[in-house]
């Protein structure tokens, strides 16, 4: 051949699907400022009879992605979006299964990483391609298709999905793949499902498909006439409002959200997302915002005549199901890498990254201030919840303690760089309001889809994330109960958690939610027959336990925790009925039109009077 023609030789690799799969994963990076780091960082599965003897038989070919073995399919795709999550989406994780019930494991995590927007790679193996031994087992069949499987209850809860009969098609499908897991404005979970017949099978793949590449995570700058728009909304504003969520961590936003802050004077609150953003002692931190919102913070929000949401979704909770910012003529301002997010609640519409919008907004409202009578009032606010929360931490009780001294327990032994993790239960919206982060991805709560039994799952992602942290799990029953296991997958590869487990026997938090609107918990709590040990349970799973009877034991156990060897879980029991109060917030949950139960009726009134606050645009 003569080089440089059209008949000139490539050097090809022939490889399976599986095999070249692997080789392609294992060579691409992001980049983003300049600073480059490989995008995998690992393997989670599960092998069975779909991909075994496919991607199994490759991950043991190549050492170039470590592999990591985990109890539950459902729990390594939350432990890989807490590390994408904990990595500001420039990492993730790729997960494995079977075919049939490992695949259809995925589906939860899968939905709560695409909600929550950060990347994940799932390979979930397949049926046959060639149909040709079908009905195969774990099949599912179609009278309609069969061109159906188990596997396409992914689709909807993924960012893009693909199903590859040939191994050729891996050339076209992991590129749109890499462009979706990358893309700060399209990025959640991506699904390749992969018959485990064409995982096996062969094909002579150009050397060039596997030379390692880069793949930058832009900095998108907003428009100039948005710009424009959201300065001069701010100009005009007498009582503005920063609402920090996800968006700003993701960006590496905080030092610009308060300078910003700083420099106008605007006082700034956090989603469950954005929590971290500002230092919870900040002269302008007014901490969480909505439905578990502080009392400083849902009192300025009602006051605002200008909300600056940056990099959040203005979901139900931080808008109080869209009741909070409803004072006449409020303007909101939607600073956002996804358009859809930034147009929500009929917004002036900034389309960028959010450290980037922070200073161009800034730039082009140079000179702006709050006045004094405003800062006053913030901090009054600021005064008042903080004595409230000096209030809440104070309290000494034997178990059942209340759960806010649980809480205020552990924030006292933490140290500024250690992560809290939740999830779900009553824990996020205590944990919202009270707890007083310091740094930046210090606060890591899943509250996109608030999925019981993400918590030591997330947590595991977090301490792979970050290994030099402390990782602090708060968990209810509830949510432990349904997802514990992964407490043997941290002692088995050495990464320690300490389990902050809550028992308050029952579902609490829908208990409460019951009694709100009439029902009496009915269907809460638990009625164990015999004695219930979960502080047992866990120490079967290999972690240390430490139980705590009164606030001595509790203060004691949690050093001890801090100070074990390997994970460690630190057991206490919480009263269900001493709650921390709602500051005056509201979550549209409807309540029965008719009923013949007194409660229930009353609860009807209540919301139909509070739906009449609701934001119209």
């Amino acid at each position: 051949m003569i080089p440089g023609t059209r008949h000139e030789a490539r050097a090809t690799s022939r490889l399976t699907l599986a095999q070249a799969l692997v080789r392609y994963l294992a060579v691409q990076s992001s980049e983003r400022d300049g600073r480059r780091q490989p995008f995998f960082a690992g393997v989670f599965g599960i092998f069975g009879h779909g991909n075994v003897a496919g991607i199994g038989q490759a991950l043991d070919q190549y050492g170039a992605l470590r592999y990591y073995q985990c109890r539950n399919e459902q729990a390594m795709v939350h432990t890989a979006a807490a590390f994408a999550k904990m990595s500001n989406r420039l990492r993730t994780l790729v997960c494995t299964t079977s075919i049939g019930p490992g695949a259809t494991n995925l589906v939860t995590g899968a939905a709560g990483a695409t909600i929550n927007r950060v990347p994940v790679l799932l390979l979930p193996g397949d049926i046959f391609a060639s149909r040709v031994p079908a009905p195969v087992l774990q099949q599912l069949e179609s009278p309609g298709s069969q061109d159906v499987s188990v596997n396409d209850c992914l689709r909807p809860v993924s960012r893009y999905w693909d199903r590859l009969y040939r191994p050729e098609q891996l050339m076209a499908a992991l590129p749109e793949a890499m462009r979706v897991l990358t893309s700060p404005s399209e990025t959640g979970a991506v699904t390749l499902a992969l018959p485990q017949d064409a995982q096996t099978e062969a094909f002579d793949y150009p050397e060039g498909f596997f030379e390692p590449r880069a793949w930058t995570i832009p900095r998108q700058r907003g428009d100039t006439a948005a710009i424009a728009r959201a300065a001069a909304a701010l100009r005009n504003s007498s009582s503005p409002l920063i609402v920090a969520g996800g968006g700003v961590l993701y960006s590496e936003a905080s030092d610009a959200l308060r300078r910003f802050a700083e420099t106008c004077g605007v006082t700034v609150c956090e989603t469950q997302a954005g929590k971290s953003a500002m230092p919870w002692d900040h002269p302008l931190a007014l901490g969480g915002v909505g439905v578990t919102g502080t009392s400083a913070a849902n009192r300025i929000a009602r006051q605002a005549d200008l909300v600056i949401a940056v990099g959040t979704r203005l979901a139900d909770f931080p808008t109080m199901s869209n009741t909070l910012f409803g004072r006449p003529g409020t303007q909101i301002v939607g600073v956002n890498v996804c358009e859809m997010d930034a147009f929500k609640r009929g917004a002036i519409a900034v389309i960028a990254d959010a450290r980037v919008a922070l200073e161009e907004i800034g730039a082009a409202a140079a000179g702006y201030r709050t006045g004094a009578e405003y800062r006053a009032t913030v901090e009054a606010a600021r005064r008042d919840w903080n004595a409230e929360v000096d209030r809440l931490y104070a309290q000494r009780s034997a178990a059942p303690f209340a759960q806010a001294e649980v809480i205020g327990a552990v924030n006292a032994v933490v140290r500024p760089n250690d992560v809290v993790v939740c999830a779900a239960g009553s824990l996020p919206g205590d944990l919202h309001k009270l707890w007083r982060a310091t740094t930046p991805n210090s606060y890591h709560l899943e509250y996109g889809y608030s999925c019981m039994g993400y918590e030591i799952a997330g947590g595991l992602g977090v301490k792979m994330a970050d290994p030099a942290r402390e990782v602090y799990v708060m968990v209810g029953d509830g949510s432990y109960l349904m997802m514990a296991q992964e407490i043997v997958t941290s002692v088995q590869e050495g990464c320690k958690l300490i389990i902050v487990l809550l028992d308050s026997s029952g579902y609490a938090s829908i208990g409460s939610l019951s009694r709100s609107i009439g029902s009496g918990g009915f269907g809460t709590q638990f009625d164990y027959t015999v004695p219930i040990d979960l502080a047992a349970n866990a120490e079967s799973l290999g972690a240390r336990v430490y139980r705590a009877r009164d606030r001595a034991s509790l203060d004691s156990a949690l050093q001890s925790a801090r100070d074990a060897d390997r994970t460690a879980v630190v057991y206490a029991r919480v009263d269900p009925n001493h709650g921390v109060a709602g500051y005056e917030s509201w979550w549209d949950v409807p309540v029965a039109e008719v009923s013949e139960q007194p409660a229930v009726q009353a609860a009807r009134r209540s919301w139909e009077t509070e739906t009449r606050r609701r934001r119209r645009s």
